[in-house]
């Protein structure tokens, strides 16, 4: 059917008389928005989109009695075809099949500034995809931790929650055989190890062609290189690869740090300041045994261990720091041994295992090694003749000093800690990474962003800053520094520490990086890893970028999805199955996407701060909004046909998510965020709450509100779309299976920054945000009837010039940027229960003004407007303030 043949299928109802209790109408039209996938992973955004109009539905359904309500859907589509406009284009028939949109001014700047994606990103160097971002529901129990590199044999060595995995450089780009796994079908094979305890730190020992890790569970495993030579058809089917030897360093603790010292022996870091050696020579007898003698292998290891915090005290007290050893640098220059807490250094010597300096990061010395008084050679011959008794002053007063020198320093210390801690001083500055240059300089990265240098005896060279983020690891190599940080920001420094170029390498923190073969590979906190060239950058990157970028369409697929968006203020009521079929279940048959946002499902002071007191301990949640799931989900088969994706709950506002099971492979990654707008900014009687989901590589976020009612309160809604806008900070949702171990994401930074605006909202990070829900505009200078009469005119261009909403995007004081289908159906506001079609406004002793209270907007990042929206509202029965609204996209 042509789009111009579809009122002739329209079936007519009149707003001038009350619609038949029997009739439901509900049109139907669809827009396409193409979601192109790419396989360079989290920095993408949904492309152009494109136009087709679908046959009209006509539904019959008996008299419902449940509150009516709004929903919107999107139609996704497109071709690989020529360009990607051009596939858009021809999908969407070109200009004349465009909807009128109203658009609201003073976007594109600032906060509301649509972000840059793209597959080929403009501002970095063109990766190599080792391993793209899974989605974090299929990481659970198994996300990646660490990263190591065997340069000799071209291995990259990650350390996960669930064992070890293995790629080998020489495979990276071969396909898997067998034996796909839901969140690695894009990885390079890879080949892993049997199941063991979370790995927390790695440790490459080339000499002895072993890898060490260390895990949570205090064990100390080695991995034979030998032996996880990477498999086409790995990943599950490959047959997995066990330790070579296993002991337990701590019974208690986990093993946070890991180290092969100058002279092959192991020396590991766990909580409480233990640090633990393990000579070489019982840890290569072990490795010699036989089959039938390895079950003594680890026995003689445990055995053989030298506690150094023991070995560095003196009388009875140790100047070692009792905090976390969280990292450990082996100086094989200088034969020596960086041991790292968050504040402090402490310098070893590798052969004597002697303490040489504990050094804050200010670089003032904290404790350093006793040296021995140096006695004339006379009197040494005495000292050994006359043995020392209990009662001597010389070894009392020695130690008397040195036990009240200990003291002071102890004292001193927690003086400058609680100081520091008042200022956030201490938050501000924890070590959280260190590396070696090639100059024999060792750098350290901190969580305020800072770098310090230092020379290889712990004396303080400079310090240098050149991004805000927290410092996540370090790497070297050559002549340049590689810095990771907390906002996926990734920057290459020469050894001087001038800056030489910065790029945003992941849409979250790099926790990692391991230089092998001609990359540097980086680890995303999400568990995606990217290789990029150790020459970077330089005029190939600008050649790479132009190819790639002209063959976008060859590795570019794109993705048809429909997405269901429905508001409904349901004032406390609950709605039949019969309704809430007609609402959702007939129309969702081939949608892949819904989403429904209610508002006033908990009302009243008692239920308010009930919420308030679940919010302030982080539950959520009430039985109304439970059953509100609940039913939801039956009328959408859930289990059968859908599956629930998530939920948010803030007191009366209430936001949930189905998608398709055939589409949920590619949705995932998904996070909550509440914002209360009432009394004070703390109650959540008026707000928003919010979804953010990753689809196809795409994040979309959802927003639920309920603003400030009354006709005279423009300006408080205006603020408070700008407070939930601004302040809506997404998480986990409570409940999620997402790996406890995981960190909130952090803001990404656009492509021409190298630094993260600390004032850009994560919404406005996001490749497409929906608001929908009652946000209580009305119309101003018209009166009662004078709408009434207008609505049964079906004058809407009249009526929404007086529109409050409009009117306020039109100035750009509210909804920046975002976009409006033509409005084509009667006000929603306010409605009487029971009192179906026109004669169901207001008309009580208030008299309210009908309005357009319910509405759904949205911006995406489409670079031109190809398509738009429509809004369309069949009248049905209803007992609720609000009619139904119908916003296909």
């Amino acid at each position: 059917m042509e789009p111009g043949d579809e009122a002739g299928q329209r079936k007519r109802v009149s707003y001038g008389e009350p619609v038949p209790r029997d009739t439901e109408a509900a049109p139907a039209c669809t827009r396409h928005a193409a979601l192109r996938v790419h396989g360079f992973g989290d920095d993408l955004t949904a492309s152009s989109s494109a136009l087709r109009h679908d046959p009209m539905r006509h539904r019959h359904s008996e008299p419902t009695h449940a509150p009516a309500a709004s929903f919107a859907a999107w139609v996704g589509g497109g071709s690989a075809s020529g360009t990607l406009e051009r596939a858009m284009l021809e999908y969407g028939g070109g200009a004349g099949g465009v909807l009128p949109e109203f658009v609201g001014a003073g976007g594109g700047e600032g906060i509301f500034r649509v972000p840059l994606r793209a597959a080929m990103h403009p501002g970095r160097p063109p990766p190599l995809e080792v391993r793209p971002h899974p989605l974090r529901e299929t990481q659970v129990g198994s996300f990646l931790r660490t990263l190591a590199y065997d340069p000799r044999r071209r291995q990259l060595w990650a350390g996960a929650e669930s064992g070890v995995r293995v790629w080998g450089l020489d495979e990276v780009f071969d396909g898997w055989a067998a034996g796909l796994r839901r969140g690695d079908e894009e990885s390079a094979p890879f080949r892993e190890s049997v199941p063991v305890p979370s790995v927390l730190c790695v440790a490459v020992d080339g000499a002895s062609r072993l890898v060490w890790t260390g895990h949570k569970d205090g064990m100390i495993r080695s991995w034979r290189m030998d032996h996880a030579t990477a498999a086409g058809d790995g990943g599950g089917n490959a047959s997995m690869f066990k330790e070579a030897l296993a002991w337990q360093a701590y019974s208690r603790t986990p093993v946070l740090s890991i180290v092969v010292t100058s002279y092959g022996e192991i020396w590991s870091g766990s909580e409480g300041g233990i640090i633990k050696a393990w000579p070489w020579d019982s840890i290569a007898k072990s490795l010699s045994l036989t089959q039938e003698e390895n079950h003594m292998a680890p026995l003689l290891v445990e055995r053989a261990y030298v506690d150094l915090r023991n070995h560095a005290a003196v009388g009875n007290m140790c100047s070692l720091p009792s905090a976390d050893v969280k990292h450990m640098l082996a100086d094989h220059h200088r034969a020596k041994v960086w041991s790292l807490t968050s504040m402090t250094f402490s310098l070893w010597d590798a052969r004597t295992r002697e303490l040489l300096k504990v050094f804050g990061m200010d670089g003032q010395v904290e404790s350093a090694r006793l040296e021995t008084p140096v006695m004339p050679e006379e009197f040494i011959e005495e000292e050994i003749k006359v043995k020392p008794t209990k009662k001597d002053k010389p070894q009392g007063s020695f130690t008397f000093f040195q036990k009240s020198r200990n003291v002071l320093i102890g004292a001193a210390d927690a003086v400058r800690r609680v100081a520091t801690k008042g200022t956030l001083v201490e938050d501000n500055r924890r070590t959280e990474a260190v590396a070696q240059a090639m100059d024999g300089t060792i750098w350290s990265g901190c969580t305020n962003g800072s770098i310090i240098m230092w020379d290889g005896n712990g004396n303080k060279l400079q310090e240098i800053q050149h991004h805000i983020s927290a410092v996540q690891c370090i790497e070297t190599f050559g002549k340049r520094v590689w810095v990771g940080y907390a906002s996926g920001t990734i920057q290459v420094m020469d050894i001087e520490g001038n800056l030489l170029a910065g790029w945003t390498g992941h849409s979250c923190p790099v926790i990692k990086m391991a230089i092998g073969g001609s990359y540097i590979f980086t680890l995303a906190h999400h568990g995606g890893i990217r290789g990029w060239p150790l020459t970077s950058p330089s005029p190939l990157d600008d050649i790479l970028r132009t190819e790639l970028a002209n063959r976008e369409l060859s590795y570019t697929r794109l993705e048809n999805i429909k997405i269901l968006v429905g508001t409904w203020n349901v004032a406390q009521e609950k709605a039949s199955f019969e309704s809430l079929w007609s609402w959702l279940g007939s129309t969702s048959s081939d949608v892949g996407l819904v989403v429904v946002g209610l508002q006033e499902v908990e009302m009243g002071a008692g239920a308010l701060a009930m919420a308030a007191a679940k919010e302030s301990v982080g539950l959520e949640g009430s039985t109304n909004g439970q059953w509100w799931i609940d039913n939801i989900g039956k009328t959408l088969e859930e289990g059968i046909s859908f599956h629930r994706v998530g939920s948010r709950q803030l007191a009366g506002l209430l936001i949930a998510a189905w998608a398709r099971n055939d589409l949920k492979p590619h949705v995932g990654d998904v996070d909550a965020a509440a914002v209360p707008c009432g009394f004070g900014r703390a109650i959540g009687n008026k707000g928003g709450v919010g979804l953010r989901i990753r689809v196809h590589d795409r994040r979309i976020c959802f927003v639920n509100n309920h603003f400030a009612a009354h006709l005279e309160n423009v300006s408080r809604r205006n603020a408070d779309f700008d407070h939930v806008y601004r302040t809506m900070t997404f998480n986990k949702p409570h409940g999620s299976t997402a790996s406890t171990t995981s960190v909130q994401l952090h803001k990404a930074v656009g492509a021409s920054e190298n630094q993260t605006d600390e004032d850009r909202p994560e919404l406005a990070e996001a490749d497409m945000v929906v608001f929908l829900g009652d946000f209580n505009y009305r119309l101003n200078g018209i009166t009662y009837d004078e709408a009434r009469d207008m609505v049964s005119q079906r004058s809407f261009d009249w009526l929404r010039e007086r529109d409050q909403l409009r009117v306020e995007m039109k100035a750009g004081n509210v909804f920046q940027g975002m976009r409006e289908g033509a409005i084509r159906f009667p006000p929603t506001y306010k409605f009487q229960r029971h009192q179906p079609g026109l004669s169901g406004y207001d008309s009580g002793e208030k008299k309210r003004i009908p309005a357009w209270c319910d509405r759904i907007l949205y911006r995406d990042s489409r670079s031109v407007a190809i398509a738009g929206c429509s809004l369309e509202c069949p009248v049905v029965a209803a007992i609720t303030s609000q009619n139904m609204l119908f916003s296909l996209f």
